[in-house]
């Protein structure tokens, strides 16, 4: 560990900045893990596209569908290929309990920078507001690594800001990924934006989160590795401006990107996000592969249709 358990806001507040990605998971052929290809896709992501975070085994990741075991392996593999030039944030969501703590504690082990963890599914619950922050409040108490909430409308509801900012107390909670409407992490901002960094993964919002929110995190989806390249990095450019202030060349770097943009979103099947990304990648060079069961996989026709639209968006590479 970096930091102490109290220290963790302050050193996320330092450190905890930029652009981070959240990884998809190449698998082969027959199901396994394609570490090497994994491995390759981090060097690129660090060394060529100056990704800053990488957020690991979450959903884009496919975690769902691995084995514990599997999923620590991704851990360790995230943390030997990131090295010093780019942190990292483990996913330890599911729906034991004792798994999450078990791989928090693993992240903790292995070097991670933090965790992040799902708000829970929950059942015949009418508190909700407080055993979701019993549930925030037993995870921290047993670790020291800095944790990320994050709400999202895949647990069945969406955490309040205020939910959120009574979270913010813990001493070790340090961030959320929050996939809410605009005006509730703009509220959440307000509330506790001096506690814990607020971000959310839309893409298409974070310049406008920079320069009205004074945000400083993008975390996380897969944009910052689709929408660029080795030669072509204008999401990272757009971010650099914004940082320094000179919002409105920002604004046109990042309106070049539209046509990229929509290529991207226009071609993907609503049931397929992680076989479209994957398919995208391989357009770009780097390792995707095939999602696993139950997940669908893309069709011929889908494949052809993507092609032409990535040959034609304007995306260098």
């Amino acid at each position: 560990m970096k930091y102490s358990r109290n220290d963790a806001k302050d050193y996320a507040r330092e450190n905890m900045k930029g652009i981070w990605a959240a990884a998809l998971n190449p698998f082969s052929d027959d199901g396994s893990l394609n570490e090497r290809g994994l491995r390759s896709n981090i060097r690129h992501w660090v060394d060529d596209l100056d990704i800053q975070g990488l957020f690991i085994a979450g959903k884009q990741g496919e975690f769902f569908s691995m084995s514990l075991a599997e999923r620590k392996r991704n851990f360790e593999i995230a943390v030997e290929e990131t090295g010093v030039k780019a942190q990292t944030i483990m996913s330890c969501s599911d729906q034991n309990f004792d798994t999450v703590l078990e791989l928090a504690k693993y992240s903790e082990q292995v070097g991670a920078d933090y965790i992040v963890v799902h708000a829970p599914i929950l059942h015949f619950v009418s508190d909700q507001d407080d055993t979701v922050f019993n549930y925030y409040h037993e995870i921290c108490k047993h670790i020291n690594i800095g944790v990320a909430m994050w709400s999202h409308p895949d647990s069945g509801y969406l955490m309040s800001p205020q939910l959120c900012a009574r979270i913010a107390e813990i001493p070790n909670i340090v961030s959320i990924k929050y996939s809410v409407p605009r005006p509730m992490y703009t509220e959440l901002t307000r509330l506790a934006g001096d506690k814990i960094l607020v971000s959310t993964a839309s893409e298409d919002e974070w310049l406008e989160n920079i320069e009205e929110l004074g945000w400083q995190l993008y975390l996380c989806s897969s944009p910052p590795y689709l929408l660029q390249s080795s030669v072509d990095q204008r999401m990272n450019e757009y971010t650099r401006l914004a940082f320094k202030g000179e919002f409105r060349q920002a604004r046109k770097v990042r309106d070049s990107l539209e046509p990229v943009r929509a290529a991207l979103k226009n071609t993907r099947p609503g049931g397929k996000p992680q076989a479209h990304q994957k398919y995208w990648q391989e357009l770009l060079g780097q390792a995707g592969g095939p999602v696993r069961s139950p997940l669908l996989q893309l069709s011929d026709e889908e494949k052809d249709v993507t092609k032409a639209a990535f040959e034609a968006c304007g995306l260098k590479v």
